[in-house]
């Protein structure tokens, strides 16, 4: 039985105040850190990155999702593009898809051929040892989710017409796919699951569960993030609050504009 609302929201109350801790606790050390979403279409990589960035600060908490590569990117070295994305000290990066498209979709829908999946597997590694062995801290997670909850989630999105913008070409086409994307995964797992940048599997048949899971466990694998607040000298203002003046809200007319 999945979740309701209140119990979901008090048992996540108490982890977002940990995740503003996380910021402060980055934002002095001068940390950076790399969260990556992946996980098959609706397993709800959207609602667990909202749930991470809800109360942060989106100068310090940036969220990532590229679009399909342009023609000069194509042309780039594959990790070339996410690298100009990558945290600076004190900043926190959500990926919402990541460099592993390309073991992904690319290699099911058809959009990298069998070489091209093989030299990334082959690189991911390397670039994420070169990532770590700078210091980043980088996670890898992988929402899972049941097919017959996919195809649920699906006919949602196609029959609300404020999520039907969520529905791609690519997600319908890959309906049929969906043993195809298991064996995909269980090929990246086998190839990039390293010691210095594992993977870790989360259930998000309940996405509500699946995000609690997911973000106590990015918080425990964090070090000690214990960093007091700041102490804010507030004094009183020393007078009554001023009340705002305005006219009554309508266009202004006569009113000298600019060129």
């Amino acid at each position: 039985m999945g979740l309701k609302g209140k119990e979901y929201r008090n048992l996540l109350e108490p982890m977002t105040e940990e995740l503003v801790g996380m910021a402060r606790w980055a934002r002095t050390t001068g940390a950076r850190i790399v969260v990556l979403f992946e996980g098959r279409d609706t397993a709800g990589k959207g609602g667990a990155i909202r749930a991470v960035r809800d109360k942060l600060n989106p100068r310090q908490c940036r969220t990532v999702a590229l679009g399909k590569p342009t023609d000069a990117e194509r042309t780039q070295w594959y990790f070339q593009r996410y690298i100009q994305h990558l945290p600076s000290a004190g900043e926190i990066v959500l990926f919402d898809r990541s460099w592993y498209n390309r073991a992904g979709v690319e290699k099911v829908m058809g959009f990298a051929d069998a070489d091209q999946v093989d030299l990334f597997l082959n690189q991911a590694p390397v670039f994420e040892k070169m990532l770590t062995d700078d210091g980043i801290l980088l996670f890898k997670y992988w929402l899972t989710t049941d097919q017959q909850n996919q195809e649920e989630r699906l006919r949602e999105r196609l029959d609300d017409p404020l999520k039907r913008w969520k529905l791609s070409p690519i997600d319908l086409a890959a309906r049929g796919h969906y043993d195809a994307y298991t064996d995909a995964r269980q090929a990246m797992l086998e190839a990039t699951h390293t010691g210095r940048a594992p993977w870790t599997l989360v259930d998000f048949n309940d996405q509500k569960r699946g995000r609690l899971t997911l973000i106590r466990d990015l918080l425990d694998r964090l070090p000690d993030m214990h960093v007091a607040p700041p102490e804010i000298d507030f004094p009183e203002l020393g007078r009554e609050p001023k009340r705002e003046s305005y006219p009554v809200l309508q266009p202004i007319k006569d009113y000298p504009v600019s060129d």
